[in-house]
């Protein structure tokens, strides 16, 4: 396989480790391959790159966890899957990793490798022997020239996007990770559950009265940092709001995907809504905690601690009690549809009075997740029901609720 020049004796050492786990890769691939049937599969990537594979992948090398979280939608077993990733915990969180180590035991043993947000090591891929490696498109990996090294070595490359477009890419990248493993019919099927909520809602959304849509501050990571007030903008998760019938103030003004906003801009716009993203990983910093191993109450204590900041306790959507939290770990992921249920109903709680981030949650726990997510995903800064009678405050409930657990307030 091509190899990059390096000086000196360094050089010509990682020259040949290179080449001898190139050779390697293709041996165990090989043994594989022998004991597994299929016909060649042909798949087309979120790039527009056609790949042809010679059967359905067994050994995948990932470069984020939530392609982990994705897999476990469509496969029964996905740790078997992998033949590395990069253990980056914090994209799906400590406890959600917990629950995959408690499953699936062998996790723990998986080759590591690094994650799209590090610099691309090609030996760590080699040395995982996979027969496809999945890489985030718009998220650095492989260069064109590292590619056609991979593919030399037998490792087909294949891009998918949970990241940079996610609401726009969700779909097509699993039904790309259902025609790389074997499992079109569960893509498919899982699709096709995602599609009807968004069709419900757009269809509703078209159908409304014609009336100006509520104005929304989408804080991602809230409480991260002293400063105020990272947003996002119209390709990132301001498609979900825009989506759900809101007007993101973020997209007049960032012009990327992400950025920050001038305390003084969000002020002068006096949001009509306001929506925060948290999770495990602001807990050090006093932010938002939100998603798995929080309470209601903690969760909601510190979205009134994000509330109450100076400038923010100015805002109308703070007076008028329409203020919300969600666990960032549902957006950018393959559980974004409870995301985009919870930020319709916000929104227009009226208009889908009767839709149930609950029973969304509900449904990925009993037809596809392999373990029951557990947590405060979101929450309302009210403990009671809002002005307009139709708001439920959070929902504590993560499994199909039984006697004894927690229901949100009947609309």
């Amino acid at each position: 396989m091509p190899v990059w020049p390096l000086p000196g004796r360094t050089g010509a050492a990682l020259t040949l480790l290179a080449v001898l786990l190139a050779a390697f890769a293709v041996t165990v691939r090989g043994a594989v391959a022998a004991g597994s049937s299929g016909n060649p599969v042909s798949v087309t990537d979120i790039k527009g790159r056609t790949v042809l594979l010679p059967a359905a992948a067994r050994r995948l090398a990932i470069d984020d966890s939530r392609v982990l979280l994705a897999l476990s939608l469509i496969d029964p077993d996905p740790v078997s899957l992998l033949a590395a990733w990069p253990a980056d915990i914090k994209r799906i969180g400590p406890e959600t990793y917990r629950q995959f180590r408690d499953k699936f035991p062998a996790i723990a043993g998986v080759a590591r490798i690094a994650s799209s947000q590090d610099a691309f090591q090609a030996e760590a891929v080699l040395a995982a022997a996979p027969d496809v490696a999945l890489f985030t498109a718009g998220r650095g990996g492989p260069s064109d020239t590292q590619i056609q090294d991979l593919q030399a070595a037998g490792v087909a490359v294949v891009f998918v996007d949970f990241i940079s477009q996610p609401f726009q890419n969700l779909s097509p990248s699993l039904r790309l990770l259902g025609r790389v493993i074997g499992r079109e019919l569960e893509a498919e099927a899982f699709v096709a559950f995602r599609d009807r909520q968004l069709d419900l809602i757009a269809a509703r959304l078209r159908d409304a009265p014609a009336e100006p849509w509520p104005t929304v501050f989408l804080e991602t990571h809230a409480g991260l940092s002293a400063e105020c007030c990272s947003s996002s903008g119209r390709n990132d998760i301001g498609a979900y709001v825009r989506f759900a019938g809101g007007r993101n103030i973020g997209d007049d003004v960032l012009p990327g995907s992400a950025g920050r906003l001038n305390p003084e801009y969000v002020l002068e716009r006096d949001p009509e809504v306001y929506i925060a993203t948290g999770g495990p990983h602001l807990e050090r910093a006093g932010g938002l905690v939100l998603g798995p191993g929080f309470s209601t109450t903690r969760a909601r204590g510190a979205l009134a601690r994000m509330a109450g900041r100076p400038g923010i306790s100015l805002l109308g959507a703070v007076r008028q009690g329409r203020v919300h939290g969600i666990a960032h770990q549902l957006l950018h992921s393959p559980l974004d549809l409870i995301a985009v249920t919870a930020f319709a109903h916000w929104l227009h709680p009226r208009l889908f009075a009767e839709l149930d981030p609950q029973r969304t949650l509900d449904a990925f726990n009993t037809r596809f997740l392999p373990f029951v997510l557990e947590g405060t995903y979101w929450v309302d800064l009210a403990d009671s029901a809002a002005a307009d009678g139709t708001t439920p405050s959070a929902i504590t409930c993560a499994k199909p609720c039984e006697q004894g657990s927690t229901r949100p307030r009947t609309p």
